[in-house]
């Protein structure tokens, strides 16, 4: 088993129960309690969980829900002034792609003037924003809707994306290293990534600088994948720098 799977399985596994045993757990993965502390380690470190002793437990909610609305509010400034530097990127005629992300739906508002785009999108919210435009064509890609959630999720739509070779797709992460590229909390939605990234000519990515030198569980897109990274001047100059291969964009205040 792959740690990416481990880890979405120990997630699943706190996600049940509330608390787990590395013992316990340990034994159900086929896994050494060592190899699962570690695993434990990096899923705290990623905000997912809070170890104890001999465990973990589910880390305390938050006083506000973590709906998209909320995730949107997060960043604000960062992610319209990220969006409105995207929209450079976009020419009449093409084809693209657009994640379910907050800082998509905010390049989707820069889109409204455009004319004879073909978007694709997994969000809701960026449908509906790019449905004011009558000369866009939107193809939403089919999946589950979850409570508070703004994205169709899961794998049904990885049939019709894999016939589907746009110019660009835009896309956020849960975090990006130079070692994993950019990852994702959700092993499925990495996956339907994963076949977007194979398939498009060009990949940008939409990251406020609080993503940049942070990992999640599953990588969808390394950083040889990635052509063209969009951030704000809050972005780390060190970490920038050993981004090699990578056009690095700094958005402009608005």
């Amino acid at each position: 088993m792959l740690a990416p799977e481990r880890r979405n399985r120990i997630m699943h596994i706190l996600n049940q129960h509330k608390q787990l045993l590395v013992k316990d757990v340990s034994l159900e993965l086929g896994v050494s309690e060592g190899t699962l502390r570690n695993d434990l380690k990096i899923l705290e470190e990623d905000g997912l969980l809070e170890r104890t002793h001999g465990g973990a437990v589910l880390p305390k909610p938050p006083t506000q829900e973590y709906t998209f609305h909320s995730r949107s509010q997060v960043n604000q400034t960062e992610k319209m002034m990220i969006g409105k530097a995207a929209a450079n990127f976009v020419q009449n005629g093409q084809c693209i792609i657009l994640d379910a992300s907050s800082t998509s739906l905010e390049l989707a508002k820069h889109l409204v003037q455009y004319d004879y785009l073909t978007v694709v999108t997994n969000g809701l919210a960026t449908a509906q924003e790019l449905t004011r435009n009558p000369h866009i064509s939107v193809i939403v890609v089919g999946g589950v809707l979850r409570p508070g959630s703004s994205s169709l999720e899961g794998l049904l739509g990885k049939g019709l994306l894999s016939q589907i070779h746009a110019d660009i797709l835009f896309t956020s992460a849960r975090g990006f290293t130079v070692a994993e590229g950019l990852t994702d909390f959700s092993v499925y939605e990495a996956e339907l990534k994963k076949t977007i990234v194979s398939n498009v000519s060009k990949v940008v990515a939409l990251l406020d600088h609080t993503k940049l030198n942070r990992r999640s569980i599953a990588t969808f897109a390394e950083m040889s994948q990635i052509d063209t990274l969009i951030t704000d001047p809050g972005a780390n100059p060190e970490f920038l720098k050993q981004l090699k291969g990578v056009e690095v964009v700094i958005a402009d205040s608005l």
